[in-house]
């Protein structure tokens, strides 16, 4: 076994109250792929910032091995003196280190390098430091949610990267399937100790389960031991002194560890409320379209929502995920066509940009409406600290405003809002972002047993393959044009649904090749079974035009990889769409005039 390049042991780390670290360790050695996973609020963040040395611990062993490069995945980046994106990730190589790879994963990313830092998005500067921390290929990587605002080709993309690096790598994540991808080893933080499992994120919640059965296994004798300890000393030989005193101590020593068991935290218990049945058509949509100057977002678009569909969007940032679905609900009208509401609906909407909170208001004023101390439920009056207990919110922390809470306390917040109102039709925009495992498991069981209607948008590739029923997604999933197609079932069988079409189209082509290939061979194209002199020309000649065509199609696709640029430069992006549409036309006819000839040139010589 190779020696760990990064060991942390038995870190001790509080903030005044009970203990967020108690006892924690975390060993990295050369090629390890470790997830770490835990609870919001678990110390997941902080101990990966230990192991990074941007936070110290109050007690505990922190080794990295002098020769080790260690690279951390900052939540918020600095840009301060960076006049370019480009500029900012390069700072973060090495003497050594290769350039091209800067520029290699920031058009990956979707960036191209000279966008000015202190414009980015919240997205785009993620995007940005993934670039600073990968590029070096460093011998520890630090990632902590390096999945948060990438879309899912581009998560795809970072599975390839992160399981064919050298690096050793250290992540936290709630995407499961990213986890279950790059992770060969699991580290549990929780209550503030740490347990390793030597095997993947797939074989995680397996584990846990057993360690917690165990665990309440252990608790239960333990309650016996005292139990029958207590009945030996009220009952038993009292004329041996000594041996009273040595199992008085025992017992009270079995009662100490008894009563300071802090069992697992508790789980999220809710469910949505009722609301009149709506009627059995949803939404019915007819050739709708949407525009953003010369950008088609939709092109005729047709879709029957019935009562009891559960139906999820998917598509790269900027697609128009959520064009669509305001679309589908109302709130924003088609350029053409017609969307007609149901009957009796009662909507519920989760936003995935949390606009609807107010970082100065308090939680119970949030979820209360601010009428008092009280909320309705299913019909039954709910006093509001009991209330938030169901969504793991402390009594305490109903006077404290929302601005002091983390992304996943927000996202648990809104839950609990939503889920508190009747709802029949609920709207969940990327309703995963920053919830832990276990959250996600309720909302999961929440939406799968949903008696109404739900709509999502989401990037968490298990979450849709678990809750939906149908799949919308652009016509072409690498460079979406407008169009968008309904594939029944999750994720994976709109996968397996496309992949199909696909070899069914690839046959087809095929099939309609051969009466061409016989016309030219029929028409005399070469003398003597040769091809002309401008057929060997054009044979020669076309892999050379086509390959000037890719590279100024690619140096097109990088610019439009711009979020920003349609609202910076509409003209510069129409130009651009313009440009891409004809070297998109030029490249496929010359494919096909290469095809023909290649064909042409076998027959002659077979």
């Amino acid at each position: 076994m190779a020696p760990p390049i990064l060991k942390l042991d038995d870190i001790f780390l509080s903030f005044g109250g009970a203990p967020l670290l108690a006892g924690a360790s975390l060993q990295v050695e050369p090629g390890d792929k470790i997830c770490l996973v835990g609870r919001n609020g678990s110390g997941k963040s902080t101990l990966l910032k230990i192991a990074a040395g941007l936070v110290e611990a109050q007690s505990g062993e922190v080794f990295r091995h002098p020769s080790s490069t260690v690279r951390y995945l900052e939540q918020a980046p600095d840009f301060a003196g960076f006049r370019t994106v480009q500029a900012y990730a390069e700072a973060g190589l090495g003497p050594g280190d290769d350039h091209y790879r800067v520029t290699y994963l920031l058009s990956h990313l979707g960036l191209t390098g000279e966008e000015d830092p202190n414009t980015l998005s919240g997205g785009e500067a993620r995007r940005a430091a993934l670039a600073r921390v990968l590029a070096p290929e460093p011998d520890i990587l630090l990632l902590d949610e390096p999945t948060n605002h990438l879309d899912l080709p581009t998560i795809e993309w970072l599975e390839g990267e992160l399981q064919k690096t050298r690096s050793a790598l250290v992540l936290i994540s709630h995407d499961r399937r990213f986890l279950e991808k790059v992770s060969t080893a699991t580290v549990w933080l929780d209550r503030g100790a740490s347990r390793r499992l030597d095997r993947g994120f797939a074989h995680f919640e397996a584990w846990r389960d057993q360690v917690l059965e165990a665990e309440e296994l252990e608790q239960h004798k333990l309650g016996k031991a005292i139990e029958r300890e207590e009945h030996w000393l009220r009952y038993g030989v009292t004329a041996r002194r000594k041996r009273n005193m040595r199992r008085l101590g025992e017992l009270q020593t079995m009662r100490s560890q008894y009563r300071g068991h802090k069992g697992p935290q508790g789980t999220v218990q809710a469910t949505v409320s009722d609301a009149q049945e709506s009627g059995k058509l949803v939404i019915e949509a007819e050739k709708i379209t949407k525009s953003f100057g010369d950008r088609a977002i939709v092109t005729p678009f047709s879709i029957r929502v019935h009562r009891g569909d559960c139906i999820g969007l998917v598509g790269p940032n900027g697609a128009g995920k959520t064009t669509l679905l305001k679309m589908l609900t109302g709130q924003l009208s088609p350029d053409s066509g017609t969307v007609k509401l149901g009957t009796n609906l009662e909507i519920a909407t989760l936003d995935q940009k949390r606009e609807d909170l107010n970082p100065e208001d308090t939680l119970a004023n949030y979820l209360t409406d601010g009428r008092g101390e009280n909320l309705l439920v299913n019909g039954e009056q709910r006093h509001v600290t009991g209330y938030m207990k169901e969504f793991l919110f402390q009594p305490e922390q109903a006077r404290t405003p929302i601005k002091s809470l983390s992304g996943g306390e927000r996202a648990r917040l809104m839950l609990a809002r939503i889920l508190a109102r009747p709802a029949n039709l609920l709207i969940l925009d990327e309703p995963t972002n920053d919830l832990d495992i276990e959250t996600l498991d309720l909302l999961q069981e929440i939406v799968a047993g949903f008696p109404g209607t739900v709509i999502l948008v989401s990037h968490d590739r298990d979450f849709l393959d678990r809750t939906v029923t149908s799949t919308i997604a652009p016509a072409v999933a690498d460079a979406p044009d407008g169009r968008w197609i309904e594939y029944a079932g999750g994720y994976t069988d709109m996968l397996a649904q496309r992949k199909g079409a696909l070899e069914e189209r690839r046959k087809a082509e095929k099939t309609a090749e051969k009466p061409k290939t016989q016309e030219i061979t029929a028409s005399g194209g070469g003398s003597k079974g040769k091809l002309s002199f401008k057929q060997k020309f054009a044979l020669e000649n076309l892999p050379k035009e086509m390959a000037k065509a890719e590279a100024e199609l690619a140096k097109r696709e990088l610019v439009m990889a711009d979020p920003g640029l349609f609202t910076r430069d509409p003209a510069a992006f129409n130009r651009l769409a313009s440009e891409m549409e004809k070297l998109r036309a030029g490249l496929s006819k010359m494919e096909e005039e290469w095809l023909e000839l290649e064909m042409l040139r076998e027959e002659l010589e077979g």
